[in-house]
């Protein structure tokens, strides 16, 4: 039980950290129908930290850190502007482009590195038993300077994810979201880092996602997401303690489960 607590105190700490901003942005990104933005960032954060890794520098030096947050900043201007007061084609396209583009320029760029298809592994997967105390640390206080900003303005955020239209008659919008998906952006920067591509999008998705089905107020909705990507966390890393499994993935794998029973439950009790 020792070497449990020893190995898995501060992942569980990051997934804490992790869940509890990610769920609260799901709630925008399910609303505004943009489902794929969390994986799109993350790809090309991991595509700024690959470029300055082919260069010469460490993936947790200062410059694959600003490298990334470049790149993400400029992906945050390519969403916020993507969108049209009469849409011509679904904003998701131009994310899913920029997600597939930035996927092959990730496998181009790190072919030129040593191990590269160790980094492709790490990109997807992260690093989330190898995190540290004062990782997660900075990762909290990131997000909690993040949190304060949209706590802030929140009325804005929300107003633009459930109804564009009615918010176009009030607010600057491009504006406003350029501000949305860079403080999007710095978030997932930071998480990529840690928990890796397909972990960071499913603590932004499956939890909302689950809470959207069962609860209407948002104060509801988070409740319910932070437990199951607490309870998803908790079975996942004892799942993979116990049967020496990899801990990302089988988190990833909890969540899809506890999902797709929602979605059972939910059409079962509309049958009834």
């Amino acid at each position: 039980m020792s070497d449990l607590i020893n190995l898995m105190t501060y992942p569980f700490f990051a997934c804490l950290v992790l869940t509890g901003i990610h769920t609260y942005l799901g709630q925008h990104v399910i609303e505004r129908q943009v489902i794929f933005v969390d994986l799109s960032l993350a790809q090309i954060a991991a595509l700024g930290a690959s470029i300055a890794l082919v260069t010469g520098h460490e993936l947790n030096s200062p410059l694959s850190y600003w490298l990334s947050l470049a790149f993400t900043v400029l992906g945050a201007v390519v969403f916020a502007f993507s969108r049209f007061k009469k849409q011509l084609i679904p904003q998701e396209a131009v994310i899913g482009a920029s997600y597939a583009v930035s996927a092959a320029l990730l496998i181009l760029v790190l072919s030129l590195a040593d191990e590269g298809d160790e980094h492709i592994r790490e990109a997807l997967i992260g690093k989330l038993l190898l995190v540290t105390g004062p990782e997660v640390l900075k990762m909290f206080l990131i997000y909690a300077v993040i949190g304060i900003f949209h706590y802030v303005v929140r009325d804005k955020f929300f107003l633009i994810s459930k109804g564009h239209e009615e918010a176009a008659k009030k607010l600057n919008v491009y504006f406003w979201d350029f501000l949305f998906y860079v403080s999007f952006g710095i978030v997932v920067t930071s998480s990529v880092k840690v928990a890796g591509v397909l972990l960071v999008f499913s603590f932004l998705v499956i939890p909302a996602a689950c809470s959207i089905l069962f609860a209407q107020a948002i104060k509801n909705r988070l409740l319910a997401g932070w437990t199951i990507g607490f309870a998803a966390s908790v079975l996942g890393m004892l799942g993979s303690y116990y049967f020496d499994l990899p801990t990302a993935p089988a988190i990833i794998c909890i969540l899809g489960a506890v999902l797709y029973v929602s979605i059972f439950i939910k059409n079962m009790s509309r049958a009834q």
